[in-house]
């Protein structure tokens, strides 16, 4: 927390003194000022006034750090404000304040604390990911929900949280039930003075109750009241899996915190933006791109017999099929035997058609899908409208086919070129990981997820791992 109190005061004192300089000048002294404002002194309280704004909306909170984008929405809040109100100010007591000297320093200093932040999140990611810079969490509830939690804070250490211990009240535990969690596990006691004596023992920083603790609402208030006393922090995890923070709304009715789930809809002004966002993006990266693609051509063309391009029926939003471009990575009429190697490797009844060391890649091709450029023809889907830039990978009728209900959601959407699962594993991820993470992004869509999703996949491109 120190760390970042200085990093912010570095940023913000950069932001303002660099305005000041590239507005006034550096050196030239005889370069007249305004005298109508004291910009020294304008900008001294400006530089305490930002570094205390991002105390007071909450930035450097630890609950925020690490993970997640509401670090980076308090950030752009506190600025906003602060600029704003200066702004007003100038405005209602008739200021004549430089707008030039203002248009710096609030990008600029915006723009900088936001990278500041994220390189002191990767910084803290290494760290939790060895144990530290963590909070220590017992967990109560159920031996399920106990259990889920568990593997959910495992399975995402760059959050901070880590699981140290489990407590179910109103159950028997034995020694198989405390392997299955991972964590010491007891149980039985559910009266508060008996879970205080199960903190004190696990010293822990955070105590986090999931589904099925079965403490009633006045032991649930005294145990509040009694972390509290003691600064450990209280976390209740309801048993929602893969909702985003924007679909979650919290309303106060008769003192009890009520939680509405908001349902995932792509209409209407958000199915423009999305349509728009696309045709904009793949528009750009069509015309930057344009002689890369003939450079392409020309190696498919050359390197081995057979056309350039390469289309195959899939299927799309709402099981609409359409034709998929690509670069030609194949021999000629691979596709015939596709059954036989899916069979050879036993992945022939699952809906995920990835055979690894594909004989009929030719050696051109195996360069092409390492670094995923066989799929750039799909801009091309994108401008057409059965593709977009972002979604879930569209697959063969044959795949589609072994869906269960909750695979089929991945239609909900338009397909994209690129989608959450490939820039979290690609195709080393298994299918149960894949529809997982494509049924997160269909149930928690956004235009700056989309935007954020682009970003990684130039990462996760650039790396060339786990492509076949």
């Amino acid at each position: 927390m120190k760390r970042l109190r200085f990093i912010d005061a570095f940023v913000v004192i950069w932001a303002i003194a660099g305005a000041y300089g590239v507005r006034f000048g550096f050196m030239d002294i005889d370069r007249p000022i305004p005298r109508d404002v004291d910009y020294f002194l304008l900008s001294a309280i400006l530089i305490l006034s930002w570094w205390l704004m991002l105390e007071f909306w909450g930035t450097r909170e630890a609950k925020v750090l690490g993970t997640g984008s509401e670090e980076y929405k308090r950030v752009i809040a506190a600025s906003a404000w602060l600029f704003g109100f200066v702004a007003v100010v100038s405005y209602a007591l008739r200021i004549d304040t430089a707008r030039g000297f203002v248009g710096l320093a609030f990008p600029s200093g915006a723009l900088g604390l936001l990278v500041a932040r994220w390189l002191v999140r990767q910084h803290l990611g290494v760290d939790r990911k060895h144990g530290r810079s963590t909070s220590r969490v017992l967990i109560i509830g159920s031996l399920n929900s106990a259990a889920h939690l568990v593997r959910s804070l495992r399975s995402q250490p760059s959050a901070g949280y880590s699981p140290a211990a489990a407590h179910l009240p109103g159950v028997s535990v034995d020694a198989s039930q405390s392997a299955l969690l991972g964590v010491p596990l007891t149980g039985t006691a559910s009266d508060v003075p008996s879970i205080l004596s199960v903190i004190e023992r696990t010293e822990v920083d955070a105590v986090a109750i999931s589904d099925g603790a079965l403490l009633s609402p006045e032991n649930l208030r005294k145990l509040g009241w009694e972390l509290a006393a003691r600064d450990i922090g209280m976390i209740l995890a309801p048993a929602l899996t893969d909702v985003a923070g924007p679909r979650i709304h919290t309303q106060p009715v008769a003192g009890l915190p009520l939680i509405h789930v908001s349902t995932p809809k792509l209409t209407g002004g958000k199915k423009v933006a999305k349509r728009a966002f696309d045709v904009v993006g793949a528009g750009l990266l069509t015309l930057a791109m344009s002689p890369l693609f003939v450079f392409l051509a020309c190696l498919v063309k050359t390197t081995s017999p057979g056309p350039v391009f390469y289309s195959q029926e899939r299927v799309g939003l709402r099981g609409t099929t359409f034709r998929m471009l690509k670069f030609r990575s194949m021999k000629v009429n691979a596709d015939s035997e596709l059954i036989k190697l899916l069979a050879a490797q036993g992945s022939n009844h699952t809906p995920l058609f990835k055979v690894e060391n594909d004989p009929r890649i030719t050696p051109v091709g195996r360069f092409l899908r390492k670094y995923s450029l066989d799929e750039l023809p799909q801009l091309l889907n994108v401008l057409g409208g059965s593709m977009s830039l972002v979604g879930p990978r569209p697959q063969r009728e044959g795949e589609v086919a072994l869906y269960d209900d909750a695979a089929t959601r991945r239609l909900y959407v338009s397909p994209g070129m690129s989608g959450l699962w490939q820039v979290s594993g690609r195709s080393n991820l298994s299918w149960e990981e894949s529809i997982r993470l494509d049924l997160y992004y269909v149930e928690n869509w956004s235009l700056m997820g989309d935007a954020v999703i682009l970003f990684k996949t130039f990462k996760a491109v650039f790396a060339g791992h786990g492509a076949y």
